[in-house]
């Protein structure tokens, strides 16, 4: 940010201060008061009123009337400002918990008069203390949180409430500066609109859509979700450069020599196209898969690896920094992996409706076709696994981390007794969610295993049925009519 920048925005937020009530709980008005623990209490109390207003930061602000609102100047300077030996912003830092941004803009007000504001960013996931205690704003008093036990309650149901999708990826921004930043055309070529003749219809678009927002100074901000579905370049944002989808060409079934690595560097909704046929021109062929192809296929259904390379993108846990999405190919098997565990257990995925962490993600994803409807997503993969005769699908869940594993086809007979468990449980979810039975005919259909074979698929079964993972859905029918169910169902 050029310094003139700087004195345009900053005299445009005196000017959009100024006309506030001096009850606003997210501003302070001071003239000289310049004691360090009194400020320091206040950015707690700042941060949390912020908060629970609603409001991406608040403002304290030195060389101003409380009543008046007249600027009156101030011979604070925080630059220069030491207290016990150190630099007054870093005691205040080092007091404060859990870290928060805050910063000091000292410049001259229009009139000439000496001012400062210190701008502080709202508290998120919990409480803002400093020297140990939380503070709070009532009306335009500063007390300590405890005391008013209600707003403590409400604040925690905020911090459940605010998605990640709300905050600010980007603050403070021109007009130009946003379109400069984020793929605007996409937007509308995606969402299907037609792209407007003028900057304020663009912005306006984008602004409903929840992708910017107005800031305080009347400038913009450009949250977490227009940044990270839109960016010409995920780098240009700070902490979110480290959620761009990252993908690992191994030499082999290990990782002890990478081919090749690719970082992505647009927004998801921009790139998400590119990366998948990048990907696709990686992926070997299979000249033949059992008797249901005579030619070349791709290694693995497209519609498998876009549905859960969305699913990566869509489920991860964006509280959890320095890592993001991966995909890694080896020679016969495909892992994809997003940070966060799983919100259900991964056996259930197929059956139970998806719960994501960021809804408001997901359900833009969804609106320009990236990912299936609600709850078919697992579906169709375990759909077109089956129809490519591939292993089954592998769900698992790490400490941090969720991971799928997609394999290579493999004939039923140089299966392990693990693959053909899973892939029988999977087949026999798939068969309960379709409202089908599963029994030995389609065990062999899905195994591809002849009709004169079928105490193979009997075998298959009584191995998911020992593993606890199917169950006898009609013990008493004949035995050439049993149905087999899910252990959940």
């Amino acid at each position: 940010m050029t310094v003139e920048r700087t004195l345009e925005y900053l005299h445009s937020l005196l000017r959009e201060l100024l006309k506030l009530s001096k009850e606003t709980e997210w501003v302070e008005f001071k003239h000289n008061n310049e004691d360090p623990q009194a400020i320091g209490e206040y950015i707690s109390a700042l941060a949390n009123a912020a908060a629970l207003v609603g409001k991406q930061s608040a403002y304290l602000v030195w060389g101003v009337d409380n009543d008046s609102h007249d600027i009156l100047g101030t011979s604070f300077r925080p630059s220069t400002t030491k207290h016990k030996q150190q630099e007054l912003e870093s005691w205040l830092l080092q007091k404060t918990a859990p870290k928060i941004h805050f910063h000091f803009h000292e410049f001259e007000a229009p009139n000439g008069e000496h001012v400062v504001i210190l701008e502080v960013q709202a508290a998120s996931h919990t409480p803002v203390q400093f020297d140990g205690t939380e503070y709070i704003r009532i009306g335009s008093y500063k007390k300590k949180l405890r005391e008013f036990p209600e707003k403590e309650r409400e604040l925690w149901r905020i911090f459940d409430r605010i998605p990640f999708e709300k905050l600010s990826a980007a603050e403070n921004l021109l007009e130009n500066e946003v379109l400069k930043l984020l793929d605007y055309p996409a937007y509308f070529d995606l969402t299907d609109q037609s792209l407007p003749e003028g900057r304020a219809g663009i912005l306006a678009a984008l602004e409903a859509d929840k992708l910017i927002q107005h800031s305080d100074s009347g400038l913009w901000h450009i949250t977490n979700l227009g940044a990270i579905l839109f960016a010409k370049r995920l780098q240009d944002f700070g902490a979110l450069a480290r959620k761009a989808v990252r993908l690992v060409l191994y030499r082999g079934n290990n990782k002890l020599e990478t081919v090749r690595e690719l970082e992505g560097a647009k927004g998801y909704a921009v790139g998400f196209e590119g990366l998948i046929d990048y990907l696709k021109t990686l992926l070997p062929s299979n000249e033949e898969i059992g008797k249901a192809f005579r030619s070349e296929v791709p290694m693995y259904p497209e519609l498998a690896i876009r549905e859960l390379v969305a699913n990566a993108i869509i489920h991860q846990d964006f509280t959890m920094t320095g890592t993001g999405p991966m995909v890694e190919l080896f020679d016969s098997r495909m892992e994809i992996t997003n940070p966060g565990i799983p919100l259900m257990d991964p056996q259930r995925f197929l059956d139970t409706p998806p719960q994501s962490r960021n809804e408001v993600l997901a359900s833009f994803m969804r609106r320009i076709g990236i990912c299936e409807e609600r709850g078919s997503g697992i579906d169709k993969v375990i759909t077109e696994v089956e129809f490519y005769q591939l292993s089954a699908p592998i769900f698992e869940q790490t400490q941090n981390h969720t991971r799928t594993v997609l394999f290579a086809h493999k004939e039923h007979h140089k299966m392990d007794s693990e693959d053909k468990i899973r892939a029988c449980y999977q087949h026999c979810c798939l068969r309960h969610v379709n409202r089908e039975p599963m029994n030995n005919a389609s065990v062999r259909k899905r195994f591809r295993i002849d009709e004169g074979n079928s105490a193979i698929a009997s075998r298959i079964i009584k191995l998911a049925v020992e593993a606890g993972l199917i169950r006898l859905f009609d013990s008493a029918a004949n035995r050439k009519s049993y149905r087999y169910v899910p252990f959940w169902a």
